[in-house]
């Protein structure tokens, strides 16, 4: 399983707490050290929707002030592409090829139970 975040983000933090709390083995990567280039993010997209993935509520989004330009999908890829601090966080692909994205603490208990 790989966890993609950067270390200063609260959930990211709270996701890997969650990890290590329950033995649960994963290997992090940093988007700050190491950005992921628009294949990667393309193959998020065929298992998460745009909207999942693009967030539109971080600080880089007001930074950018990207809610002016009115962003369709395609523009929001562009973007995701462009600047990995605008992807919600964290991304997690999971062994079996599922991606799942931010922090939900019953969805992981379900998940990794």
């Amino acid at each position: 399983m790989k966890v993609y975040g950067i270390k200063t983000c609260g959930s990211v933090k709270k996701a890997l707490k969650f990890f290590k709390d329950n033995s649960i083995e994963f290997e992090f990567h940093d988007f700050k050290k190491e950005p992921v280039g628009c294949d990667k993010i393309e193959e998020w997209l065929k298992k998460v929707d745009i909207d999942t993935l693009f967030n539109n509520r971080g600080t880089k989004y007001r930074q950018l002030k990207l809610k002016e330009l009115n962003l369709d999908d395609e523009g929001k890829k562009e973007w995701l592409c462009r600047e990995n601090l605008l992807i919600k966080r964290p991304v997690i692909e999971l062994d079996d090829g599922n991606v799942i994205v931010g922090f939900d603490e019953e969805k992981y208990k379900e998940i990794f139970g």
